[in-house]
């Protein structure tokens, strides 16, 4: 047999355990230190490693740490003597194939960093970047291989308690108490991250719609009368028409929001969304592969820093994602018991996905079709399907009766006449043409949206993917490459890569990937499938590791370990702490001064600065509460204050323009001694 890449220890010493500790110590430092040089930031970019023109004290020994780990770990493969890099290279050599290292060296090229100019240093942070990777991986390597044989044993023992012994064949069945368990720890870590990092206040300009949208519906009401002044109250993704106002966003998640909005607590939606979706998981891969590869995907996924993130925020994809796993466990459980019941229940789902994103409810559909009549998987019986058809229909309908309420047409989506009106006709539109896109800069690079340009965003994609979906400083895309290699003919494989496809290429028929907001959100639909692939890679890898193939799961447990104490609370903080300038400090401004029944002026931009004031009005623009405004130029403020002459006015800075947070600036005032308040 040949010999394994990671090699076995006795590990009856002391300096085993030394050497296991000190390698998986280096490996979290030089992740941590690797973000240290890395500039993300809460700004509408995606990360990059960078050198800046004066590097500080911190960033030297940043770069002092991953230099060191570099030499240390190229020391002991190359010139260590248990002669590590002509073991590990004939272990490469005998399973994989030339064209397959060659391909696994494409993935590295279109994941490890993101397409940008000048191209010289796009190459340059490619090779780093993919080097850094190699170096990390090696690192978990060489700390598995030298953990002592008996802990290597206990730690054996604990994965056949923890996540259940190796099974071949799926084990159908609900949640069992490591799925119920998984549920409530992403439950509480998505609302502690929705307390404590994003505040319970939102920070991408599509959430403050959200928010409005969801509490006029949990007020009863289709939309809100037209705001006195429009110019004052000018909020991104809200619409005039006539005398209403009301968001052109579809109706899905609005609605969902509305039951947290009803009970004032909207920011816990999707934390108890993210603890669902972990049961309905669970549930799911059971239908196709073992409990133990369900327990496994599970963890990931409840680790998974795109998960967590989504999951503390205001975004319709948590609830998306949801709704589209119920869906497929409906099809999965209808094979095998009440299959009118469970097909019923799955066109409900996706007719609601249909609600929430329209796009993805196509996806959706067209995957769990082809699922239901036989491709990848038993064909279900024609009443069956008849039936998923029919509760589809019958819930995706619903959207027409709401667009003749609001547009005065069934056909006509109130997104699509929004983006018509403000953006120009066409420009917003699914496919391709010199008409389509915005003109985004460098999330938009290319004017109008070509094959080329869905490529393109397909990159940003795939890097943010590679990034967000598991944290870990030797990515992900990767593995799920190695699952295509090692296990093609596998039918949960092939699954989950024509998911892939399919989500990637609807995508690539919309001019915008999405943007660095919360990884690859566009592809969120692709988060399990990946997982269960990575997983897929995990159960592969082990049996051609020979008697070293229980190291492999210590190095998932280090990498994964590694993620939540240096990834997680790195992006957490750097990214996602006031992100895009927006910030809360409203709500103490007001509780601290008692702003009452009066009118508060907002000095500062559209966004971050009025957007976050804009969640703070009341539905009433003549509600006995205070009303934001914003102070946008002379003739606005004059016509503020003639329509509320009656009203206390009350002044603010924006963080735009304090560079901190927001700050009273001068009120209780009288509508005439307004103007004599000066800028600052």
């Amino acid at each position: 047999m040949m010999a394994p890449v990671i090699g076995d220890t006795e590990g009856r010493t002391y300096g085993s355990w030394a050497r296991f500790l000190a390698w998986a110590a280096l490996g979290v430092a030089g992740q941590a230190a690797l973000l240290g040089l890395t500039t993300a930031g809460p700004f509408v970019t995606y990360q990059h490693v960078r050198i800046p023109e004066r590097p500080s004290t911190g960033w030297w020994i940043c770069a002092a740490i991953v230099g060191l780990q570099v030499i240390l770990v190229a020391g002991a493969v190359f010139l260590g003597p248990a002669r590590r890099a002509s073991r590990w290279g004939t272990w490469i050599l005998s399973h994989l194939k030339p064209w397959q290292l060659l391909l696994l060296a494409s993935v590295l090229a279109l994941s490890r960093a993101k397409i940008a100019r000048p191209p010289e240093a796009y190459a340059a942070e490619l090779v780093f970047s993919s080097a850094i990777a190699l170096v990390a991986l090696c690192t978990w390597i060489l700390a598995a291989e030298a953990l002592p044989r008996a802990a290597l044993q206990r730690f054996e023992a604990f994965l056949d308690r923890f996540l259940g012994a190796e099974s071949d064949t799926p084990q159908p069945g609900g949640p069992d108490r490591f799925a119920w368990r998984a549920a409530l720890y992403a439950t509480l870590a998505t609302a502690f991250l929705a307390t404590f990092v994003y505040q319970r206040h939102p920070h991408v300009p599509d959430e403050v719609p959200y928010l409005i949208h969801a509490r006029y519906f949990a007020a009863g009401k289709l939309a809100l009368a037209a705001p006195p002044i429009a110019a004052a109250f000018d909020v991104d993704l809200m619409s005039t028409l006539g005398s209403r106002w009301f968001s052109p966003v579809p109706p899905g998640w609005p609605m969902a929001l509305a039951i947290g909005a009803y009970f004032g607590a909207e920011w816990l939606v999707n934390p108890f969304l993210s603890g669902l979706t972990l049961l309905v998981a669970y549930a799911l891969v059971r239908e196709i592969a073992s409990r133990r590869t369900a327990r496994l995907c599970v963890l990931l996924l409840a680790i998974s820093p795109w998960f967590l993130f989504l999951g503390m925020s205001f975004l319709t994809h948590t609830w998306t994602n949801f709704c589209a796993l119920v869906a497929a466990l409906g099809v999965a459980r209808a094979r095998r018991t009440k299959p009118h019941v469970w097909t019923a229940l799955a066109g409900v789902a996706i007719g609601i996905v249909s609600l929430i994103r329209p796009l993805d409810g196509l996806v959706v559909a067209l995957l769990l079709g082809l699922w239901s009549i036989g491709i990848g998987g038993t064909r279900l019986r024609w009443s069956a399907i008849a039936t998923l058809i029919i509760s589809t229909a019958a819930v995706g309908a619903l959207v027409l009766l709401y667009n003749r309420e609001l547009t005065g047409s069934a056909t006509l989506f109130p997104i699509m006449d929004y983006a018509d009106r403000v953006y120009g006709p066409g420009k917003n539109d699914m496919g391709f043409g010199r008409d389509k896109g915005l003109n985004w800069g460098g999330l938009d690079p290319f004017p109008g949206h070509s094959p080329f340009q869905a490529l393109v965003n397909s990159q940003f994609n795939t890097f943010a993917l590679d990034a967000e979906l598991t944290g870990w400083s030797i990515g992900a895309v990767l593995w799920i490459a190695l699952a295509f290699m090692w296990s093609s003919r596998e039918r949960r494989v092939r699954i989950c890569g024509f998911t892939l496809l399919a989500i990637v290429g609807a995508s690539g028929l919309y001019w915008f990937s999405g943007g660095p907001d919360f990884g690859a959100r566009y592809w969120y639909l692709a988060s399990l499938p990946a997982l269960l692939l990575v997983c897929s890679a995990l159960d592969a890898l082990v049996p051609r590791l020979g008697t070293a193939g229980p190291r492999a799961f210590v190095v998932l447990a280090l990498a994964c370990a590694s993620s939540l104490v240096s990834f997680v609370p790195w992006r957490a903080v750097d990214k996602y702490y006031h992100y895009r300038g927006m910030q809360p400090g409203l709500r103490e401004l007001e509780e601290r001064n008692h702003f009452n029944r009066s009118l508060v002026l907002v000095r500062g931009e559209r966004h971050p600065d009025y957007a976050s004031a804009a969640v703070f009005n009341p539905l009433d623009w003549e509600a006995d509460a205070p009303v934001y405004a914003w102070d946008r130029d002379l003739e606005a403020r004059r016509a503020l204050l003639a329509h509320y002459a009656d009203r206390a006015v009350w002044i603010v800075d924006g963080p735009s323009r304090t560079g901190r947070g927001f700050e009273l600036v001068a009120g209780p005032l009288l509508a005439d001694d307004v103007e004599a308040v000066k800028d600052r």
